[in-house]
């Protein structure tokens, strides 16, 4: 199928109330495909484009049909460092902008710092803190949560210090 026809099949297989009339169906088509920058891609198959782009093609699908709710599981495992720095901005973004109700589940710290408004951390399918991000960094529940979330960026930071320095150094 084409990408605008993976933007549609939901739509186009809806049944009964839901079902959507054609002009309806591209209208949704387009401004999903404005908002998710792939109006040059939709005659274009999968295999054609980045896996940036599929990544927004899967969105898009969900998208088109104006749901309350976002359910993303691990979206971007499978993307490389670069793409996945590139997909949470644009996911941050379209939350920004939509305002749908978002629950992403994520291993990755970044990513559930930089996209959540709230996070829960789980041990072992426990609940361990429910929180805005940086008071969870700031103020760990328990040692599980500081050992997770604070000691892991921690690291991360320190790492990434170290090696400005020593680039400062050798300049």
């Amino acid at each position: 199928m084409s990408i605008a026809d993976n933007l549609s099949f939901g739509l186009r297989m809806a049944k009964g109330d839901a079902k959507l009339s054609g002009d309806e169906i591209k209208q949704r088509i387009q401004e999903a495909a404005e908002m998710l920058d792939l109006v040059e891609h939709l005659d274009k198959k999968p295999k054609e484009l980045s896996g940036g782009q599929r990544q927004r093609v899967a969105l898009g699908r969900a998208l088109v049909r104006r749901p309350k709710v976002l359910l993303m599981d691990e979206p971007l495992s499978n993307l490389d460092a670069e793409l996945r720095h590139q997909m949470r901005n644009e996911i941050r973004k379209l939350h920004d902008e939509l305002g749908t109700t978002t629950i992403y589940v994520t291993h990755d710290q970044i990513e559930a710092m930089t996209l959540a408004d709230r996070i829960a951390i789980l041990d072992k399918g426990v609940l361990q803190q429910h929180d805005e991000p940086l008071n969870a960094y700031h103020n760990p529940a328990n040692d599980f949560v500081k050992s997770f979330l604070c000691e892991h960026i921690d690291d991360l930071v320190n790492t990434a210090n170290s090696l400005f320095k020593n680039t400062k150094q050798q300049e």
